[in-house]
């Protein structure tokens, strides 16, 4: 799949099957987070891989609208270094990355953005100093939503507003 039609097809998946993911397929993934831009070459990212299910249910009931991480085969935290400036554009790159290499091989993901943070830290023993961007649920597909985008002359301006 080249990268136009893998960001095209790309969905945020929450219903996962119970296919297990290769450790092949987990190292692409971290592998296109680890080459993801940064400022400066600061790559101010690290990674956490949760497999264990106990954990997972534990970030899922902490996670508003992300009960389907505990249905998940395992997930990524993404955790930034809030001493750089450009820390979450950084980290969000990493995701962006991720999401996008994941999805090329079959596997899906859903950013959560919604969750009690210093409880999911306090859970992944991630030291207060740092920023838990986000976790990210990986599995395969059980169901795919189909999308829709609005049209680019809608948000397209040339020059000025």
């Amino acid at each position: 799949m080249n990268v136009f039609e893998c960001i095209k097809q790309r969905r945020s998946v929450r219903s996962y099957t119970s296919r297990k993911i290769s450790e092949k397929a987990l190292n692409k993934i971290l592998e296109a987070g680890r080459w993801a831009p940064s400022a400066g070459n600061g790559q101010p990212w690290q990674f956490i891989v949760i497999r264990d299910k106990g954990i997972l249910r534990k970030i899922a009931e902490h996670a508003r609208y992300g009960s389907f991480t505990a249905e998940a085969q395992l997930a990524i935290a993404v955790v930034t270094d809030p001493s750089t400036s450009w820390h979450i554009v950084d980290g969000s790159s990493a995701v962006q990355n991720m999401a996008l290499a994941a999805w090329e091989i079959g596997i899906g993901t859903c950013w959560l953005g919604s969750m009690e943070r210093e409880e999911v830290k306090k859970i992944l023993g991630v030291p207060d100093k740092l920023h838990l961007l986000t976790v990210l649920p990986f599995g395969y597909p059980a169901e795919v939503e189909p999308s829709t985008r609005k049209e680019l002359a809608s948000m397209l301006h040339q020059d000025r507003w």
